[in-house]
């Protein structure tokens, strides 16, 4: 059974970080892509980034590149989003979610199968 748990979300001030983390169960990274999407109230959700185990490709929406990174940890089968220079624009619910490689359309919800229940990052003074 495929589970996604993420965490490290939270409250921080503008132009701060935080590292998301998205930990995997039931399958190993190798054959997966992992997106991190976000949906803040009353906006559709969005992709932020993928990475593709198989050959470690990885994505960004124009509006967080150069300030957020995705890397995995295959030992530990876990993805994480490491984001700097936060912005207030950044506050949202994140989620990861996860399918199959190969993957088209890295950025559409629709195109992911498993999900995990998202955790709030709040950015403000």
């Amino acid at each position: 059974q495929v589970q996604l748990v993420e965490s490290g979300g939270g409250l921080v001030q503008p132009g701060g970080s935080l590292r998301l983390s998205c930990a995997a169960s039931g399958f190993t990274l190798d054959y997966y892509a992992i997106g991190w999407f976000r949906q803040a109230p009353g906006m559709e959700r969005e992709g932020v980034s993928c990475i593709k185990s198989s050959d470690g490709s990885t994505y960004y929406a124009d509006s967080v590149k150069g300030r957020f990174t995705i890397s995995r940890d295959n030992a530990k089968n876990t993805v994480y989003l490491q984001m700097n220079s936060l912005k207030p624009e950044d506050t949202a619910v994140y989620y990861c979610a996860a399918e199959r490689i190969p993957l088209a359309g890295w950025d559409r919800p629709y195109r992911y199968s498993s999900w995990g229940q998202g955790t709030q990052v709040t950015v403000s003074s």
